[in-house]
């Protein structure tokens, strides 16, 4: 009789390790895949791993580049920000790995794929979701929310326990009591010891970035270009680096932003399901690139399309955070956001100085911007009489609201009662 096959997203770390064994033991055919998003990993070793403790074949796909300029340059187009703070650096990831898995699972003909997310947060959402909106005929497991699982492993004692009783090399540490997600585009930190949010976290849970008392003490000067809103080139003035393609142009933006510890972030934030998390976040080369085609947006876009993009963006950044990268409302948003990028070509001149990103001049291709029209030093064209008649204009209502409330007093609710503390 033949096994079902199941596609399982693997990680080589102890819960998908465990997973993994526990799946073979369950009957199925087990098809690791491997998604090389740019984490620090040995590929070879987790290959092996995986085969040594039960797959029958292991897929490890080179994701990288795909990631940077389908996923991470289209949210940067849009400005998209979490909570008005988190990047996205793991809520972009999910999508692209849950895709590349489903195209293993099709050329496998497998029925099933399976993760190792938890039942608490995020992620078995991005993947869930993505797995459905890309072909939903597809079953899937979800070791962390099955009775069966569950009965057998109560925590982590329990995982390394059954580790060890199936001969499954694990790296269980209190070294660092708390859980990391890492890729091209960010490092997070969270749980354990970090779950207290009024706590600094201490210097050594940082891994991506230096600490801003140890950076340079002096400035880093690059040079960013854009094309269509998308990142065309980055130019080092300092150290004398151009470079053009996009995976190398992100690389080398996360070099020179650890090294002048850029895109540290710590906060709580609101998980999709209602909980609330604390977060610590190492975004170098992306906290660059989004502060610049910010500042781009701001000289080579047009205001009320600027002002509509702004009111769209929370949205967007929500749906990605939430797990619908692939959903018919995000397609209709990035229709909008791509149409807004056409024009936002240009060049941001940026200074990096211990965790700073400073914006130190820009220069747009397109003819928006009009020195001498916004010169104080020079009519340029502008009547100022109009300006008269457009402010009696937009008076005309204030006028009539403060007529029609007579003795009511109008704007009296902006004081506030003092309270004492």
């Amino acid at each position: 009789m033949n096994k079902e096959t199941v596609v399982l997203a693997y990680s080589g770390g102890l819960d998908t390790s465990v997973i993994l064994k526990w799946l073979v033991e369950q009957g199925f055919n087990v098809v690791c895949f491997v998604g090389n998003i740019g984490q620090r990993e040995d590929f070879e070793a987790v290959k092996k791993k995986a085969i040594k403790t039960g797959a029958s074949k292991v897929y490890v796909v080179d994701l990288r580049k795909e990631f940077v300029t389908d996923f991470i340059f289209p949210a940067l187009g849009a400005d998209a920000v979490y909570e008005g703070r988190y990047l996205l650096g793991t809520s972009l990831a999910r999508p692209i790995l849950a895709k590349a898995q489903i195209e293993v699972a099709e050329k496998e003909g497998a029925q099933y794929v399976s993760h190792g997310a938890t039942g608490k947060g995020n992620d078995q959402v991005r993947f869930e979701l993505t797995y459905y909106a890309l072909n939903p005929k597809i079953k899937v497991i979800s070791p962390w929310k099955d009775k069966e699982f569950l009965s057998l492993f109560k925590g982590r004692d329990d995982l390394i326990s059954y580790a060890k009783e199936h001969g499954i090399n694990v790296k269980a540490s209190s070294s660092k009591p708390y859980s990391e997600d890492e890729n091209l585009m960010h490092i997070s930190h969270e749980a354990g010891i970090l779950e207290d949010p009024k706590i600094r976290p201490p210097e050594h849970v940082f891994s991506m970035t230096a600490s801003p008392a140890k950076a340079p003490n002096k400035e880093t000067i690059l040079e960013l270009y854009f094309k269509d809103g998308m990142p065309a080139k980055v130019v080092d003035k300092t150290h004398h680096v151009t470079k053009t393609d996009p995976l190398e142009l992100f690389i080398y933006l996360n070099k020179v932003g650890s090294e002048n510890a850029i895109g540290r972030m710590d906060m709580v934030e609101n998980r999709f399901i209602g909980i609330k998390s604390r977060g610590i976040y190492e975004t170098p080369g992306a906290t660059i690139l989004w502060a610049a085609h910010h500042d781009l947006e701001g000289i080579a876009m047009d205001k009320e399309v600027m002002h509509l993009k702004d009111m769209l963006a929370p949205k967007f950044s929500e749906l990605i955070y939430n797990g619908f990268w692939f959903s018919p409302e995000m397609d209709f948003l990035m229709s909008a956001f791509n149409k807004s990028q056409e024009a936002i070509d240009g060049k941001v001149t940026v200074a990096l100085y211990k965790g700073n990103v400073s914006m130190i001049g820009r220069e747009c291709y397109t003819k928006l911007y009009d020195q001498k029209l916004s010169s104080m030093h020079e009519e340029g064209g502008f009547n100022a009489f109009d300006s008269k008649g457009f402010i009696n204009i937009n008076a005309i209502r204030l006028k009539a609201h403060n007529l029609a409330l007579g003795e009511k007093k109008p704007y009296m609710w902006r004081q506030k009662k003092k309270r004492s503390l």
